[in-house]
């Protein structure tokens, strides 16, 4: 499990002051106006460095950072396509039952009556439910709605996302 979770990637400049266009990357883009400090990734998510935020800005369409010590255009330029993490300590404290997506993946996904499907890629959001995308070897992606009716357990330690899939579902995939 990563110390820290990526929250945003810096988008470039916004006016001419060293504001920052963020694109947020988690599903609560509110979290940005509390925001006090972040690590700064490269796209290997390698760190930077760490960055004092100055200030932040979340309305209906942007998210804006001024970071201290970045004053104009050209400094802004240089972190552009960088992500924005945040330490755990620092993270939003999750309900219980709820998991930061960066924790699922990864995890081996077993169904109750066939076992083993393989594990977690990704986790997609299209509207209506979150999407779990599970890996299988030498097979297409399964596609699993993340759905209380289906998931019934996730152990973070055991590194396993128990599912009883629906009648017919798995059958689509294969």
């Amino acid at each position: 499990m990563k110390d820290y979770l990526i929250i945003g990637k810096i988008g470039g400049a916004h006016g001419v002051r060293g504001e920052v266009r963020i694109i947020p990357l988690t599903d609560d883009v509110r979290r940005f106006s509390s925001l006090k400090e972040c690590l700064i990734l490269d796209g290997k998510e390698h760190l930077k460095e760490t960055k004092e935020v100055e200030k932040a800005r979340v309305d209906d369409t942007r998210t804006l950072v001024k970071f201290k010590g970045i004053d104009d255009r050209d400094e802004v330029g240089k972190l552009t396509g960088f992500f924005l993490a945040v330490s755990r300590e620092d993270a939003v404290k999750l309900p219980e039952g709820r998991y930061f997506i960066a924790d699922l993946i990864g995890l081996s996904v077993v169904d109750s009556e066939l076992g083993e499907l393989g594990k977690i890629k990704d986790i997609m959001n299209s509207g209506a439910s979150d999407i779990i995308i599970v890996k299988r070897k030498g097979k297409n992606e399964l596609l699993i709605p993340y759905l209380n009716a289906i998931v019934k357990n996730v152990d973070l330690s055991a590194g396993v996302m128990s599912v009883t899939l629906p009648e017919g579902l798995y059958e689509i995939y294969e």
